[in-house]
């Protein structure tokens, strides 16, 4: 759909999550895709820009960038900022927010830079209309990001305001929480999009199987987020947004079933209320199940799981863990594949399986492994012989694509060269870096747009949010009785 003239846009996400956002892109569309580290970058107009938002499982936030420059000092970057016709995007009543992401030996503190750009602002409207705007932490009319690496600087507006990770679904959580972008990253990875039964026997608050069901239905993971920091913007399209949000079209039926069990009473309550507050009660069973009873029909099925990694346990309990985890999958779980995110090696020693793959990702600050268990009958030997024939006679039966239907991306810069990343471990970054980790931050209900009312979402709780006969219709737009419904199918 050609809405206008293309921009640059800039995709975050977390490391080892870069190729599945490329062929998110690529399925919504977008154009000049290039991979970096922790990012994806693209061009699209302003209707990409929203559907990104909206529709991108594995992206943290979108970036609009403004400008690219080189700084050597502070003072560099306050010049540069000022140059910029800052009444394209902001007035005196304005509110605006600077996060600084800094990657630099000649940048020490990411505060200081947050701090010189704001300066920069401020006494840019200080000259030329005698006010100023404010600066506002929390729910600011205006975001902007500033990243450094070395001496490379990128100024952007950032689209998405809260992290997209917070979906909108979740009612209750646990202590550390798996999040939903990393969730989503690994069921895609595992090439499932519905096909069979999905298992999570260490399900916690539930965020693997309300991200299998997002994913088994085509559901929009936008769908119940309160909003973006887009539509704050001078030109916000509202007829556009609205489009794309009571789109439904892609969405799909789901003949299987999605089961999450875990041993503790109060997480199967929390996954529970989660699992309604999303509307997929109809696709997702859950239950009160130790991993010691867990059992299984015989029929096709995926399992993807997060155990506990030990800070919570003592290292008897954890070994004991990991070590039933591989006797019910050799005894119960036969002809299926188990794929587990952990972080110690001796986690994954005391499963006692070999594993066929073993993926690299980040839980956080855990550089944790990904890997996959294809559980046989017989011998691990005859079972490779097996699986090669089957490949070489293109009738492998696994649940990931073959290698060979990947598009190729072309890589943003040489490996090894600084990059635009927002959440390196090792990177400094200003105080509003928690936005993507930590506690959510608030949002206020005032749309600051000009003339226009805000938005009115109402959040889908309804237990057959998968019937398109019997489900709760999305609405959004103005307040009132003529908000626009989607009619049904």
């Amino acid at each position: 759909m050609n809405q206008g003239k293309e921009f640059e846009l800039i995709a975050k996400t977390f490391q080892g999550l870069e190729e599945l956002l490329a062929g998110e892109l690529t399925a919504l569309g977008a154009n000049n895709i290039e991979i970096g580290r922790r990012m994806v970058s693209f061009t699209g107009d302003k209707y990409m820009m929203y559907k990104a938002n909206f529709c991108l499982r594995t992206a943290i936030r979108i970036l609009k960038p403004i400008i690219h420059f080189r700084a050597f000092n502070a003072d560099d970057v306050y010049a540069k900022v000022k140059e910029i016709k800052w009444e394209d995007y902001l007035d005196p009543n304005t509110s605006f927010a600077v996060d600084a992401v800094v990657f630099s030996n000649e940048f020490h503190h990411s505060k200081f830079v947050a701090y010189k750009v704001k300066d920069a602002i401020v006494d840019y409207f200080v000259e030329k209309e005698g006010k100023r705007p404010s600066v506002k932490i929390s729910n600011p009319d205006i975001q902007l990001n500033i990243h450094i690496a070395e001496t490379t600087c990128t100024l952007s507006l950032d689209s998405s305001g809260e992290s997209l990770h917070r979906r909108g679904y979740r009612q209750d959580t646990l202590e550390a929480p798996l999040n939903e972008v990393l969730a989503a990253g690994m069921i895609m990875m595992t090439g499932w999009n519905g096909q069979c039964d999905f298992i999570d026997p260490m399900c916690g608050s539930g965020t693997l199987p309300i991200e299998a069901a997002l994913i088994a239905r085509n559901i929009a993971p936008g769908v119940f987020r309160k909003g973006y920091a887009f539509e704050k913007w001078r030109d916000f399209d509202r007829e556009m947004f609205e489009e794309i949000y009571n789109d439904d079209s892609q969405e799909r039926d789901f003949n299987h079933k999605i089961y999450g069990f875990d041993n503790s009473p109060k997480a199967v309550a929390i996954a529970k209320m989660n699992v309604k507050a999303a509307g997929v009660t109809k696709d997702v069973e859950i239950a009160l199940r130790p991993m010691q009873e867990f059992s299984w029909n015989g029929s096709k099925a995926v399992m993807v799981t997060n155990p506990p990694y030990g800070e919570r346990l003592n290292p008897a309990d954890l070994a004991d863990l990991y070590k039933c985890i591989g006797e019910r999958l050799k005894k119960q779980f036969t002809g299926n594949d188990a794929w587990i995110l952990s972080y110690k090696d001796e986690c994954f020693d005391n499963i006692g399986l070999k594993s066929s793959e073993n993926i690299p990702l980040f839980n956080g600050a855990l550089e944790c492994k990904f890997k996959k268990y294809s559980m046989f009958d017989g011998r691990y030997k005859e079972y490779k012989t097996g699986l090669s024939e089957r490949k070489r006679e293109g009738k492998d039966d696994g649940s990931r694509s073959s290698e060979s239907g990947k598009p190729e991306f072309k890589r943003r810069r040489p490996e090894g060269k600084p990059s635009f990343r927002q959440d390196e471990r090792k990177g400094k970054t200003s105080e509003s870096r928690g936005r993507d980790a930590g506690k959510p931050a608030s949002r206020g209900e005032k749309f600051s747009g000009k003339g226009d009312k805000p938005f009115s979402r109402e959040r889908r709780h309804s237990d057959s949010r998968a019937d398109k006969d019997t489900r709760k219709e999305r609405s959004f737009g103005k307040r009132g009785n003529d908000k626009p419904k989607r009619n049904n199918r």
